[in-house]
């Protein structure tokens, strides 16, 4: 699989011959959509609280006698019909939110999203991206020369002048190789990988 190679300009100036089994894939949208579904929910921490019935603040006094009223039949005021009543089936913090994905359908799951990406003409490759201080103002100007608004981009190393620097900008977004994801790599309209990321991601995800 060929993969466009840009120089600083943003302009194709060559191509990177990458591994068929990551980049040339066929779309496989059913695991895709496992995938990404799997790592949102597992992502969730599960801290949400209800109150019962048992929990609520409330009197046990009954409401009106049983009978003769013409109203229906009440016996306290936690009931899950009542307004402040307690709920039936409460949310509890130990809430298990994770779904189960093996680790050869999570790797077949990302080649599947980079292998549209490059066909989409969505995933492109630069021999290495950084700039000289931490400076928001350095990095957009450097994205808005090579004609990206809204980018993903993964490195092969940690830079933290580049981390630093897209802090500031909500369109922009710069990963690790070993931090990619398969919800930031759909998330963005474009992708923008180091050349030593392809690399690595080679021997991680194939």
């Amino acid at each position: 699989m060929e993969l466009k190679l840009l120089n600083e300009q943003g302009q194709a100036s060559a191509t990177l011959q990458a591994s068929d089994a990551l980049f040339g894939r066929e779309y496989n949208e059913a695991l895709i959509h496992q995938v990404v579904v799997a790592y949102m929910a597992n992502a969730r921490s599960g801290n949400r609280a209800q109150k019962g019935r048992d929990e609520v603040s409330h009197t046990t006094h009954k409401p009106w006698r049983q009978k003769g009223t013409g109203r229906a039949r009440s016996g306290m005021s936690s009931s899950p019909i009542w307004r402040g009543g307690g709920r039936a089936f409460p949310n509890k913090p130990d809430e298990n939110f994770s779904h189960k994905v093996n680790r050869k359908m999570y790797r077949a799951g990302v080649a599947a999203i980079l292998s549209q990406l490059a066909r989409e003409d969505r995933l492109s490759v630069i021999e290495g991206f950084a700039v000289e201080a931490p400076k928001t103002k350095l990095l957009a100007q450097k994205l808005k020369g090579m004609g990206l608004e809204s980018v993903l981009v993964i490195t092969d190393s940690f830079d933290e002048n580049l981390y630093l620097s897209a802090r500031n900008l909500p369109n922009v977004l710069v990963l690790d190789v070993s931090e990619a994801d398969p919800v930031s790599l759909v998330r963005f309209p474009k992708v923008l990988v180091t050349k030593g990321a392809v690399a690595k991601m080679e021997e991680m995800w194939q």
